[in-house]
């Protein structure tokens, strides 16, 4: 018969545990423990406490903010984790020295940082400018799209919200009827469940009603960047609908700017717009800001190249990029359907449809000769269109309304016959042209490209190695908050990898 070791679980054991230890040098604890203790400026914090005389002494600022950034390095976004990791996890048992902190506690000093969180982001990316991790000649900026803790069946528009709020009242006076007649029946024919089920149902839709009627008195309507009106979320009005990959999310689109040597955040903010086009100011303005705050010169940009994607295409970011003498890059949503490159590949649209070098000038008698042999004679001198002037040339009905290939023609509006622009003088004032030129260029050829290269790789670390999949907070203020929170822990990551080392 087969012998085995006795055990037994009803027994104690002491485990001798040497805190310094545990935090080994080149670990990411290790580079969270010494930044917090030597170059970040925890004093911030105290004058939040008015403990000197007289309560209870609170946890020092210190000891939460470690265990908050080791937290969300291992993908803790939730406080009650964090708890449970400093009572169990014996790294977080050593940066916390012993000391278990509640989940109140610590989701109270992460919701709390507002005016605390951009300084001490700002003091690690002083670390990182002092061990040399930032290039300053390349910079990319892209936007990550993450759902929050706000309720998606909760977005309508206000419109929406009060024909809501009136349905829910006429059902609870539909069931208010039905109670009052089965009240009034001689015969107790009606079980009690129905009786307390109908009750509760009743109860639910009045405070729904009640709880969109107050939000209908404390706020209006939201308007987007075209001036129409959004679906607001009485749940968190401050998050939008955003479309991503992996479908329709309420949420928030963090945004980060950075650097192409080691991929340091220079500067991150959290928006709640699904739209590209108006982030790129305030992101430049942010980073010119930090970098100013670190002691260096506010025109560290100029002369820099700036890579963005097609979603920041607009006229108001290429000219703040003109203005701050950025070389930029920010290709129109288009730019892929001229690129030999992509020739084939998935996402470069096939030519179905005649395009103007398909027509054929007749230079004596200025007018063109379409693809069916039929002619268009100038109708327009000079028409101006997106900041380019344009000659027009029409073709007659009857031709068009009788044409074999009119479904390859030029793009067109109704039945009537089809019209031909010629840009013949650009406009100087003509941004999205200039861009144009400058993306396929062979020196933008070459440098567009780098950016998936630059910015890709951050939310790769922070959404999948740091498991950041949603916002747990609500408002912008807070999600802002554990935006930067995260963005500050991938360059601490940085510096532990590269500046220590």
């Amino acid at each position: 018969m087969a012998k085995y070791k006795p055990y037994t679980y009803a027994q104690d054991m002491l485990i001798p545990v040497s805190l310094n230890e545990q935090l080994m040098p080149g670990s990411l604890e290790y580079a969270i423990h010494s930044l917090v203790d030597e170059r970040m400026d925890v004093s911030r914090f105290d004058d939040k406490y008015r403990n000197d005389d007289t309560g209870r002494r609170a946890y020092n600022p210190r000891i939460l903010l470690k265990v908050v950034l080791l937290g969300y390095s291992r993908g803790l976004t939730s406080s009650r984790k964090i708890e449970q990791a400093c009572k169990e996890n014996v790294v977080f048992m050593a940066l916390s020295c012993g000391q278990y902190p509640d989940h109140t506690t610590i989701s109270t000093f992460v919701s709390s940082m507002k005016d605390e969180i951009l300084p001490l982001f700002r003091d690690v990316l002083l670390v990182c400018e002092e061990m040399k991790l930032l290039g300053g000649t390349l910079f990319a900026l892209d936007g990550c799209k993450l759902k929050c803790n706000a309720s998606p069946q909760w977005s309508r528009t206000v419109s929406e919200l009060r024909a809501k709020r009136e349905k829910l009242e006429e059902k609870v006076k539909e069931l208010l009827t039905e109670q009052e007649e089965e009240d009034r029946k001689d015969d107790d024919t009606t079980p009690p469940d129905n009786r307390s089920y109908r009750g509760r149902q009743i109860e639910k839709l009045k405070k729904q009603a009640d709880r969109i009627e107050t939000w209908l008195k404390e706020n209006g309507e939201r308007l987007g960047v075209s001036g129409r009106e959004i679906k607001s979320n009485m749940t968190d009005n401050e998050s939008s609908k955003m479309v991503t990959s992996n479908g329709t999310v309420q949420g928030y689109n963090g945004q980060a700017l950075v650097d192409s040597k080691r991929q340091v955040i220079v500067h991150a903010e959290a928006f709640g717009t699904g739209h590209d086009q108006g982030l790129l100011p305030p992101m430049l303005d942010g980073a010119m800001d930090n970098l100013e705050k670190i002691g260096l010169s506010r025109d560290y940009f100029k002369g820099t190249k700036f890579a963005a994607d097609s979603g920041y295409h607009s006229k108001m970011n290429i000219q703040k990029c003109m203005e701050e003498e950025i070389d930029a890059y920010i290709p129109d949503k288009r730019f892929r359907t001229r690129d030999p490159r992509f020739k084939g590949r998935k996402g470069r649209s096939v030519r179905t449809h005649y395009g103007l070098q398909d027509f054929r000038y007749d230079e004596k008698n200025d007018q063109y000769e379409c693809p069916n042999g039929k002619e268009l004679s100038l109708k327009e001198k000079s028409h101006r269109c997106t900041g380019s002037l344009y000659r027009v040339y029409r073709a007659q009905e009857e031709d068009c309304q009788g044409c074999t290939v009119r479904s390859k023609c030029i793009h067109g509006k109704g039945r009537g016959p089809r019209t031909l622009a010629v840009p013949f003088a650009p406009d100087g004032n003509n941004l999205t042209k200039i861009m144009i030129e400058k993306i396929e260029s062979e020196e933008g050829r070459r440098i567009y490209p780098q950016r998936m290269a630059i910015v890709e790789p951050v939310f790769a670390n922070i959404r999948t190695h740091k498991r950041l999949d949603r916002f747990t907070l609500r408002g912008k203020i807070k999600v802002n908050i554990q935006w930067l929170l995260y963005c500050m822990v991938h360059n601490i990551g940085k510096i532990a990898n590269y500046g220590f080392a």
